[in-house]
């Protein structure tokens, strides 16, 4: 049987990595498809979305913002921050004040942690000093003194002490103490229009039986990830998957999805993005 081609776009980062072990080794039946994976950033892979490329790619829940006409949310592939999320670092500690009258590197102007960003200081990004540096980056850009603040996404999160820095604020921890304890939407994975309801469906299934695989074959599954893990062990890799596939990752639920509602909705309403989500998801 000749398969049809699907085009899966995600960052090449640990935590993807383990989520698309079963599929990339073809370890579970793909049936009718295959997938071919496109391993570029997050800011890239956001900027791709917009022009419609990929049938399905991992995202920023920023960036869907703009790409809500062409894609569907999946129910499963988010990152979630469940108490924890991207993070302020500089030389030294600063005050939100401090922070906002500071040059501020950030991974990309579509992410969901420069949104967080400009939620968190009450502030539209034309009223921000910042200036995109790649996300693996963004610490010798404080070090050098490009910028006085680092937005620090992926596995920096883990690893900002060791290059000497202090934490300022932790938007995930911010975003749940002023929402009702709900997780802070950063990422999810999308599927363009063009599939017909059910291969949608088909194709969620699939990804979502990949996940599953790694979780339940976890050592094997982190260690295929370890490749992806820069400067990281396999005990602080697979923290790092932990933080970012777990329960969450399976299936959004209907408080992921009401975060997604409450993040999208607050950015709106403050003139963040230009017009009110209304969020489709694949059942």
């Amino acid at each position: 049987m000749l398969k049809r081609k699907v085009t899966l776009g995600h960052s090449p980062d640990p935590d993807d990595a383990f989520m698309f072990y079963g599929l990339a080794k073809e370890l579970i039946d793909s049936g009718e498809f295959e997938f071919e994976h496109i391993l570029q950033d997050i800011q890239t892979l956001n900027e791709r979305a917009t022009r419609g490329e990929l049938d399905v790619s991992a995202i920023s829940i920023h960036a869907y913002a703009y790409v809500s006409d062409k894609y569907a949310l999946l129910p499963s592939g988010a990152s979630m921050g469940d108490g924890y999320g991207p993070m302020l670092v500089a030389k030294r500690k600063f005050s939100k004040d401090e922070v906002a009258a500071r040059r501020i590197a950030v991974p990309g102007k579509m992410t969901s942690a420069f949104l967080a960003l400009q939620l968190w200081l009450g502030k539209p990004a034309s009223a921000i000093d910042f200036v995109v540096v790649p996300f693996d980056e963004i610490f010798q850009a404080v070090r050098d003194g490009k910028a006085d603040v680092g937005l620090i996404i992926h596995e920096g999160q883990l690893t900002y002490r060791d290059q000497g820095l202090e934490l300022c604020e932790d938007l995930g921890i911010w975003w749940g103490h002023t929402q009702d304890g709900l997780p802070l939407p950063l990422g999810g994975n999308v599927i363009h229009k063009r599939f017909s309801t059910a291969d949608r469906t088909k194709i969620s299934d699939l990804l979502t039986a990949s996940i599953q695989f790694s979780l339940d074959h976890r050592p094997e599954a982190v260690k295929h990830a370890l490749q992806f893990a820069r400067d990281m062990g396999i005990e602080l890799a697979d923290k790092f998957v932990g933080m970012y596939v777990n329960h969450w990752t399976l299936d959004y639920g209907e408080r992921g999805r009401e975060s997604i509602r409450r993040f999208l909705g607050l950015a709106h309403e403050r003139g963040l993005i230009p017009h009110r989500q209304e969020l489709e998801f694949v059942k």
